[in-house]
């Protein structure tokens, strides 16, 4: 199978994002607060160090912290297809049904998983002057396995039973060979399994000026860094040939050693009998000829069904600048803020690359996208607040590997609302609810390997007072996700020919956030 290396992709593209609320790349849940309320943008709080930095110049002078950890949990399922209609008519005809697939239609599920995603704020405040810090997973946070692979690995080894269906049936017909290679039940079979972790550590800090009572100002920036590994294989590629599942590595060697031997025999007895039977000799050496020539296409398609493996490391560094603006007047606060685009060049720390993509120190463009938001409270009664917001990344921006951000019909957006309850003095509940909604045109920026989809998001939690200078935040969100539906051709190169198969994917993902926080004041 020529060009089955390019499956392999999959490992190092596939953009890991378990803690995943925001743009691309975005994680933008960075404090419980956060999960029971995703309106943040206009709250006065410790959290708006992220979220409304300018906004924490208006908390009491002296020392302010939060510390927090999310558990999350999601799950990422496509079910894809390919059919073939120059094979219409014949078991070939739809691939995936060769190896358990219905109609066509195959699922590929992955799980992810991250336990443990700390952080922490801090904010420092004066008269007029304030001072913060802030570490937290801003990408990334997780760990994603798919135990059985996915359709871009499966899809071109699909197509063997039909390649080797269609070799034994052009040497029976045009030279009354049998190569060895029919089966009456055809069928295949492969190991594949890939796991990625991405992590995005960004380091936050800057400073606050309160002009006056109604209007602050923040200006900082943020040291990220990024690190990712990515592990994966396609082994044991096995085809039904003669009703027995045969590894074709394996099997492909042998037939193609018993076609050179043959090729070596037939020229032998050609060259024997070159004076006597002039006649028979030459029809020994086309024999020869066809032998030998059966034999290199057999090594050649063998090599490309050679067990492959990847054991990639990535890593990188940037910087952006923040800047904000928070104006408050009576009952209303309004926050605003800028993140620039993170310019992201990550290198290869390659120790394993039987794909031949990923050569050790290289480096590919992974930006993050600029953020703007806007949000405000509003308070109803002293016990009651309403807030809303606006999120505005710049994802067109922000390059990708070959450029893939291109492929985006638009930036995505966001807006949330929320509200805030004081049942007693030591007691507050929350609950808010988020909408993204990502511009991804026809979907030819999405694959099984990396993919987003428009979803909104609802949490619910609660602030319990422990003394009057600690507060404990638990809180728990889900996020509902869109499934989006994609069509498309692909061509396959495959023993010298070109297949053009009708693919379908649907995407469709799950994620359920729990997370535990304690604020101190000194």
């Amino acid at each position: 199978m020529d060009n089955l290396k390019i499956v392999c992709v999959a490992f190092a593209m596939s953009a890991v994002s378990v803690v995943k609320a925001g743009g691309i790349l975005t994680n933008t849940n960075q404090n419980i607060a956060f999960n029971r309320n995703m309106a943040r943008d206009g709250v006065i709080a410790i959290d708006g160090v992220y979220s409304n930095p300018a906004g924490v110049a208006f908390l009491p002078n002296g020392l302010h912290l939060s510390f927090n950890n999310q558990s999350a949990f999601q799950t990422r399922t496509i079910q894809s297809g390919i059919t073939v209609p120059a094979f219409q008519g014949t078991p070939f005809y739809q691939p995936f049904n060769l190896n358990g697939g219905v109609n066509g239609i195959k699922e590929f599920e992955g799980e992810a998983s991250a336990p443990i995603i700390p952080s922490i704020q801090a904010a420092l405040n004066y008269d007029k002057w304030g001072f913060q810090a802030s570490f937290a997973m801003v990408g990334g946070g997780g760990k994603c396995t798919f135990n059985h692979g996915l359709a871009s690995f499966e899809r071109t080894v699909s197509l063997v039973p039909a390649v080797l269906a269609q070799a034994q049936q052009t040497y029976q017909s045009q030279y009354g060979v049998d190569l060895g290679l029919g089966s009456q039940t055809p069928s295949y079979s492969l190991s594949s399994y890939m796991k990625g972790q991405q992590y995005i550590f960004g380091l936050q800090l800057g400073t606050t000026y309160k002009f006056n009572e109604h209007l602050s100002a923040y200006a900082g920036f943020r040291f990220n860094y990024i690190y990712n590994k990515y592990e994966g294989n396609i082994k044991g590629i096995t085809a039904n040939i003669n009703g027995t599942n045969e590894n074709l590595y394996d099997y492909l060697g042998l037939k193609a050693n018993a076609m050179t031997e043959q090729a070596a025999a037939y020229k032998a007895q050609a060259a024997a009998m070159a004076q006597t039977n002039p006649e028979v000799a030459a029809q020994l050496e086309r024999g020869a000829a066809l032998a030998a020539g059966g034999a290199t296409t057999m090594e050649n398609v063998r090599l490309q069904l050679a067990d492959r493996y990847l054991d990639c490391t990535q890593n990188g560094w940037s910087i952006d600048p923040i800047i904000g603006l928070d104006f408050r007047y009576g009952k209303l606060n309004i926050g605003t803020r800028l993140e620039f685009t993170t310019h992201f060049n990550i290198q290869n720390n390659t120790k394993v690359d039987d794909t031949g993509l990923f050569a050790d120190g290289v480096n590919t463009p992974a930006d993050m996208p600029g953020l703007f938001t806007i949000g405000a409270q509003y308070e109803v009664l002293p016990t009651l607040r309403v807030m809303g917001g606006y999120h505005y990344f710049f994802d067109k921006d922000a390059r990708m590997d070959k450029d893939k951000q291109k492929l985006l019909e638009g930036n995505t957006w966001e807006y949330n609302a929320g509200v805030e309850v004081d049942v007693t003095k030591d007691l507050m509940l929350s609950a808010g609810m988020q909408k993204t909604n990502y511009r991804l045109g026809d979907g030819s920026f999405l694959s099984d390997m990396s993919f987003v989809t428009s979803s909104y998001s609802i949490g619910f939690g609660g602030q319990v007072r422990l003394n009057d200078k600690m507060k404990l935040n638990v809180a728990y969100f889900w996020t509902t996700y869109d499934d989006f539906d994609k069509s498309y051709k692909q061509d396959f190169s495959a023993a010298g020919q070109t297949i053009t198969a009708d693919c379908t994917d649907t995407f469709s993902r799950t994620n359920k956030v729990f997370g535990v926080g304690l604020d101190i004041d000194l």
